[in-house]
């Protein structure tokens, strides 16, 4: 499978680069400074593009067999994330190649808690990431009135961590996810194993859905 990646030099990003790799998928990336592309496994086309500019997403994504956006942008500057992620989706509506979004936590609802979610709980959020959260927030309900690109968009649970692949995972819809002792969490390297596993077998169209440990 040819998978085209945004965003492929970040922190999430990279392991998915690394898992699609290891699967044995031609994996090209897109990354928005020329020194990213140090960053990348030689077995990757690295591209230098703009994705904020939909013709230039078309172009990169014709003949790719899936997309994935895992972009965020630098702090201080996260108002970016919507228009970015409606410009990927809207390229990639014009090559007819399906996305999958790496979305944020702050949509998910908290369980038996009617309709607050990780965004609205009080005090559930440390102030230091209520930007990227309201960001990730608007960013979801944007990817929810896109209904001519074929997507899906996968949350993680309240802690994305780096860790250890175990390829275990459970998944969700709307609500936020917690193990038997209470934690809300999913190693980096196993949520870019439920990317690329819906990658290969697709299983939500035009919906959200989530996973943890």
């Amino acid at each position: 499978m040819k998978v085209i990646i945004f965003g492929a030099a970040g922190n999430v990003g990279s392991r998915i680069v690394s898992e699609a790799l290891a699967r044995g998928h031609q994996v090209s990336a897109i990354v928005r400074r020329a020194e990213q592309l140090e960053k990348l496994p030689a077995q990757v086309q690295g591209i230098i593009g703009d994705a904020t500019n939909p013709s230039d997403v078309a172009r990169f994504t014709s003949g790719q067999d899936l997309v994935i956006s895992a972009v965020r942008p630098p702090s201080g500057h996260e108002e970016l994330l919507v228009p970015i992620t409606q410009s990927i989706l809207t390229g990639a509506g014009h090559s007819g190649v399906r996305v999958l979004i790496v979305g944020g936590a702050a949509s998910l609802r908290i369980p038996n808690q009617a309709d607050i979610t990780v965004l609205t709980a009080e005090n559930f959020l440390p102030d230091a990431v209520k930007p990227i959260a309201t960001a990730c927030f608007a960013q979801h309900q944007a990817v929810e009135q896109v209904t001519d690109t074929a997507w899906a968009y996968l949350s993680p649970p309240a802690m994305l961590v780096p860790g250890v692949r175990t390829g275990k995972y459970n998944l969700g819809s709307d609500e936020l996810l917690y193990d038997d002792a209470g934690n809300s969490q999913i190693s980096m390297e196993d949520f870019a194993v439920v990317l690329l596993d819906e990658g290969e077998t697709p299983a939500h169209h035009q919906v959200r859905f989530t996973a943890a440990n």
